[in-house]
This record gives structure tokens, C-alpha cells and sequence, in this order.
């Protein structure tokens, strides 16, 4: 049985690579842009697909301080979400200017948490017109890995990854194949300068109390990390954001007598960061503000950054740490290269992520692969037959199809009753890598809506959808996935194929049903679907008549 299984995911994540877009040629523009707590950071590469490759033509940076929550409302303040527009406005000037073809945005730990995120994003598309996809801390972390990873060979070797943010830090494993661990904490510089940093300079016993909530947060997940090492296995230190660079900065400058440009490949030891940790606690701000490489913003956060890198190297047992300035954003070049098909070489493991981590989430939910395999390949065949005619939906709504539809029964694994309720909330919560927060949300809505009430503005996580159009994808695909679930009724296989061809004339969708064996009638699959075919006639105004073909 579990030899069967394993055939069957390989056939269902082998069908699904077809969906990748067909090979471009011809250099690419693209802009990705972080936002972060402290900074909006943007980078403009020049991609080749040919190689492939890219190669950066710009980078703008701005410290915009998100992190600056209103302390009423445990929200971002409005100074804070200003600032950020303004930055965004310039960054899209720029990336427009360079004839990007592309924005690629995506937010972090502020935003995730702030009580009005949502807001801020809908703020933003509806002032710029520029979408920001939200992503959680996992993904953060999986996508630092993808742009570390385009800059620095790692030789199959263990390398840990730190990324300091305002928000959150982010620790990875990987040997430059699939990563072996990913977390993210929710220690960063600003955050933590606004809960325990009041002094200047900072007190015994600010300072006490920083350090020691510093290792109790971070001290799990460096535990985590070693886990996934085999006993006595080095491992090599990398450390990126600007926190870091920052720190590299000073150390150089005391060491060298100058700061080396770039800082990629600057190495600096335990006890250089330790000796720093000490300046820095010992100097005010102004005197902070004195040292080279440090900005104002920075300076006022850089002795919590400090005490971050310095008990991460201490539970890491790290003596030293390499500086990558490659980060999230250019990871998320990356992913945009891999979404569009246009990696074919080491980091080929990381193209079907997406689809990996669906087949990894229904195996944990325990979701029965053939069947979930047969609906979903009905619903892509009702995508497929119905686009142009009935929706212009494209490749990338497809491929959210195929997601909801594996993972709609789900829910079963909770209870039978309302499973289609609680798939929703398995995929919601269930921090599938490859996929920003509204992509989750728009899958966990199509498994909720295969079965019983259709969407509703009412219900909550309907509503929650961040605009009109999200709304449109998640009512024509879940109307479609409902089809597909009522193919395979019985769930034993009994409809081999279907055949649809859209009347314009009457308005009327044909369905033609191909049995899989001549002496079925497929009659419990013709019932259900003409059950559940009101609601597809209803949101695409059509007519649907379905008809048995004899073998």
C-alpha cells in the first residue's frame, strides 16, 4: 500500500510541472521589493534566462521604521503606513523607469502582526497600485535560503543562516540541496529597542534583562537547528540584513582601518562580535551615531541587533560568521524565476516546492492521494475545456485549483461533520511553503466552498479575502471544484474522462462522461452532479447538460 502511494504522488506531482509556462527567451527586468519593520529594501535585476542567471542594476533602500506600532491600537501608526507609501511610490518610479515587467513585493513581520495589515495593504494597491503579498515567517525564512543561495556555493556543506530583522529573525540549515530547517522568531532590533530599551546608554539592568529574554526566545529554535546535525558535523555561519552588515562595518573598520565594499565574504569572529556587544552598550546614541557605516535609524537599534547575533553565535557554538549581502529580496527573485520556469539548474529541488508541500500536507492530514489525484485532474480538465469560453483564468489560478482540490477533504482528518469547514482551517493555518498568505487564503476558501453553503460575504473567511477579484477566483473555482468532486462520487474511479464543449448558440456546456467500465452506469455520479450543478450554472450563467457515453 505504501509502495502505491508513493507512485501516486510522484504521477500527480509530475503531471502538475506541465503547468510551468513555456520557456522565454529574451532578457527579463524584475523588481522585488522587502518590506520589512525597519527598511523597504529593492533590488532591479537583469534576468538571463539563457544561463540562467541574474545580475543586479539597482538597489533602493529606505528606512520607513513600520515596526512603529500605535500602542492603542496594536496597529501601524499612520506616520508609519505614510512613510512606507512614500517609499513604495519611489521604489515603483524607479523599477518603472527601468522598464521592469514585473513588482514582486512582499511584507513581514509588521505587518503580519499589525492589527490593520490588511488595511495597509489594500492602502497601498488602491493609492499605487502595487500588490503586496504577505508571507509568514517559514516562508520568510525558505526564501532567505533561495537568495543566499544564488550568491554563494555552498560544496553539499552544512551552512547556517541568520537574518536579523526590526521584527523577527529567521535561522535556516541547508547544504544548499533542500533545506534541512527553517524558523523564524519573533526577536528583532526594533522590536526589541521598543520593549526593553529606554536608557541611553542602556542600563545593567535593561541590558540584563534584554540579553536573557534574547536567549530564552532564540535558545529553542538553535536547539531545533543543531537537531537537524549529524553528531560532530561542522557547520559554517552566514549571517545577512542590514543589522549584520552593520556590525561588519565596525568590526572592519577597528580591524582594518577601513570598510571593505562590498562586505560579501568579510568574516568576523565570536570574540569581535562579544567586544562590540560592550562598545555599544557602553556608548550613547550620540556616540553611536559617530561610528562609521551608522545611520541615525540604525543607530538607535543596533544594540539589541547586537545581542541577537551575539547569543545566537554563543548557542550555535559558531566562532565566526561569514557576511552574504544576498537576502530576501533577492530570494524572491529567485521563486519568481522558479514559478515561471526559468531554473533548470542546482536549485532545480526548489521549483516544485509548492506542489511538494501540498503532498507533504495531505499525507500528514492523511488524505487518500487517489482519490484527491482523480479530483483534481477532473477539475483541471473542467479548467482546462471551459477557459476562453467560459473564464480567462490562467496558469496561476490553475495551479491554486489543483492545491484546493488535493487538499479538500482534509478536514476529515478533524471529523467528518463540516470537514469542508474544517479543510479551511487545516490549510489556513498549516504554513505551506511557497505561498504567501493571500494565495492561502484563496486555496483554504475553494476547499471550504467544494461542498454544502456556497461563498458568502457573511462568512467570515469569504470576506476576508483581500479584494474583488480574490473573491471572483475563489466563487468560479470552487463552483468548478464541485464538479469535479461530484465525478468521482462513489470515489472508486468509476468515470474515466469527460469531454465538454460550450454551445455559444444555446448556452449550453456539454458534458460528455466516460465511464471507466461498460457495464456501470455511473449513476450515483450523475445524480450528484446534477445536484451540485445549479450553483456552476448560477456563476456562470449557463446551462449544463452532462451525458453518459456507452464504452
Amino acid at each position: 500500500m505504501t509502495g502505491t502511494t508513493s507512485i501516486r504522488e510522484s504521477s500527480i506531482a509530475t503531471d502538475f510541472a506541465n503547468f510551468a509556462p513555456s520557456e522565454i527567451t529574451g532578457d527579463r527586468i524584475l523588481a522585488a521589493i522587502d518590506v520589512g519593520t525597519n527598511s523597504i529594501h529593492m533590488v532591479v535585476v537583469k534576468i538571463q534566462p539563457d544561463l540562467p542567471a541574474f545580475t543586479i542594476v539597482d538597489r533602493e533602500k529606505e528606512t520607513v521604521r513600520l515596526g512603529d506600532f500605535n500602542e492603542a491600537t496594536g496597529g501601524l501608526s499612520e506616520a508609519a503606513m505614510e512613510r512606507a507609501i512614500k517609499a513604495l511610490k519611489r521604489c515603483c518610479a524607479i523599477a518603472t523607469s527601468l522598464k521592469a515587467e514585473d513588482i514582486v513585493a512582499v511584507a513581514t513581520s509588521a505587518v503580519r502582526e499589525a492589527s490593520n495589515g490588511q488595511a495597509f495593504i489594500e492602502r497601498v494597491y488602491d493609492e499605487i497600485g502595487l500588490a503586496i503579498n504577505l508571507i509568514s515567517g517559514t516562508e520568510e525564512a525558505r526564501r532567505i535560503y533561495l537568495g543566499v543561495l544564488s550568491g554563494v556555493e555552498f560544496n553539499g556543506e552544512p551552512h547556517a543562516i541568520i537574518d536579523i530583522g526590526g521584527g523577527s529573525t529567521e535561522l535556516i540549515l541547508g547544504t544548499g540541496e533542500p533545506h534541512r530547517f527553517l524558523s523564524s522568531t519573533k526577536v528583532g532590533a526594533v522590536r526589541l529597542t521598543a520593549q526593553f530599551v529606554s536608557t541611553d546608554p542602556i542600563s545593567e539592568p535593561e541590558f540584563s534583562t534584554l540579553r536573557a529574554y534574547v536567549r530564552g526566545m532564540i535558545e529553542p529554535n538553535t536547539t531545533g537547528l543543531k537537531s537537524h546535525l549529524q553528531p560532530e558535523e561542522p557547520i559554517q555561519l552566514m549571517g545577512t540584513s542590514g543589522t549584520i552588515e552593520c556590525l561588519a562595518a565596525l568590526v572592519a573598520s577597528d580591524r582594518l582601518g577601513l570598510v571593505p565594499d562590498p562586505l560579501n565574504g568579510f568574516q568576523m569572529t565570536y570574540e569581535e562580535v562579544s567586544r562590540l556587544v560592550e562598545t555599544l552598550r557602553q556608548a550613547t546614541y550620540a556616540e553611536r551615531l559617530e561610528m562609521p557605516e551608522m545611520s541615525a535609524r540604525r543607530a538607535e537599534i543596533i544594540v539589541a541587533g547586537a545581542v541577537i547575533l551575539q547569543e545566537a553565535m554563543g548557542l550555535l557554538n559558531a566562532d565566526r560568521i561569514t557576511i552574504c549581502e544576498r537576502a530576501l529580496r533577492e530570494g524572491v527573485v529567485v521563486d519568481w524565476m522558479l514559478t515561471h520556469g526559468l531554473i533548470e539548474d542546482r536549485m532545480q529541488f526548489q521549483k516544485s516546492v509548492r506542489q511538494r508541500n501540498i503532498l507533504k500536507t495531505a499525507k500528514k492530514y492523511k488524505v487518500h492521494l487517489d482519490r484527491s489525484g482523480r479530483v483534481a485532474q477532473f477539475a483541471m480538465d473542467l479548467f482546462e475545456q471551459t477557459r476562453g469560453s467560459l473564464h480567462t483564468w490562467g496558469n496561476m489560478e490553475k495551479e491554486v485549483l489543483w492545491a484546493a482540490a488535493i487538499l479538500h477533504n482534509c478536514g476529515h482528518f478533524v471529523s467528518h461533520s463540516s470537514h469542508h469547514k474544517h479543510s479551511y482551517y487545516l490549510i489556513r493555518n498549516g504554513e505551506l511553503l511557497g505561498y504567501t498568505e493571500t494565495e492561502l487564503e484563496v486555496i483554504a476558501n475553494i476547499a471550504r466552498y467544494h461542498r454544502k453553503s456556497t461563498p458568502k460575504k457573511k462568512h467570515d473567511n469569504y470576506r476576508s479575502l483581500p479584494t474583488r477579484y480574490h473573491r471572483q477566483m475563489v466563487t468560479h473555482l470552487s463552483a468548478l471544484l464541485r464538479l469535479a468532486v461530484a465525478l468521482d462520487r462513489r470515489g472508486i474511479g468509476a468515470v474515466e474522462s469527460i469531454a465538454c464543449d460550450f454551445d455559444t448558440d444555446t448556452n449550453v456546456l456539454k458534458m460528455d462522461i466516460i465511464p471507466a467500465h461498460a457495464n456501470d452506469d455511473c449513476a450515483s455520479e450523475m445524480w450528484n452532479l446534477n445536484y451540485k450543478k445549479d450553483y456552476f450554472e448560477q456563476v456562470f450563467e449557463v446551462k449544463l447538460a452532462a451525458r453518459l457515453i456507452a464504452c
